[in-house]
């Protein structure tokens, strides 16, 4: 595995990934199948020879019936009740260049605030089992995001803030020239 930051979770979301499998007592071959992700691209994930795109993450959680938030926050649990800025976890999207902060403390508390920073023109999608556990805001704290909630678009400016609706498949677009910065924030349903 390559070296990491002490703040990268990847390790521990590679772990918490096969935890939550096992722990149904499913096989790579189940995951896969009720994931749409390959078994190859699961097992280089649980050995940490691989980092999971938001995509494949949002896949994952669903196929667990957890959030995607929820499946980070298992993975990144430590007990504290204060979250300091250089002790955040920040996880990248190699893909895409997406990046998610941790901003709350890892407690598995009610409430759940993550900053995310969309590089210019990318687009992220996410099955609507990826929300089917939490209500969710969105807060666009720099430049434009262009959500697509099933057949329904939400052009967001800074300062614009979006409750989400019911569950459904969805994504998240910067149609910019410059970085998107947005904070979620989530509840457990």
């Amino acid at each position: 595995m390559q070296n990491r930051s002490p703040t990268d979770p990847t390790h521990a979301i590679a772990s918490r990934i096969k935890i939550e499998r096992e722990a149904r007592g499913w096989s790579l071959a189940d995951l896969a199948e009720r994931s749409g992700v390959s078994k190859a691209m699961i097992s280089k994930i649980e050995r940490g020879e691989a980092s999971p795109t938001a995509t494949v993450l949002g896949r994952l959680s669903g196929a667990f019936g957890l959030s995607l938030s929820m499946l980070l926050v298992l993975a990144e649990q430590s007990g504290e009740r204060i979250s300091r800025h250089a002790q955040q976890p920040v996880w990248h999207d190699p893909e895409t260049g997406y990046t998610r902060r941790a901003v709350s403390p890892p407690t598995g508390g009610m409430l759940e605030l993550l900053e995310v920073v969309l590089p210019a023109k990318v687009r992220i999608p996410y099955p609507a089992t990826a929300f089917a556990f939490q209500h969710q805001q969105i807060w666009v704290r720099q430049g434009t995001l262009v959500f697509e909630e099933g057949s329904q678009t939400h052009r967001l400016e800074a300062g614009d803030c979006l409750q989400l609706g019911s569950p459904a498949d969805c994504a998240f677009f910067n149609p910019g020239p410059a970085a998107c910065v947005y904070v979620v924030a989530l509840v457990r349903r």
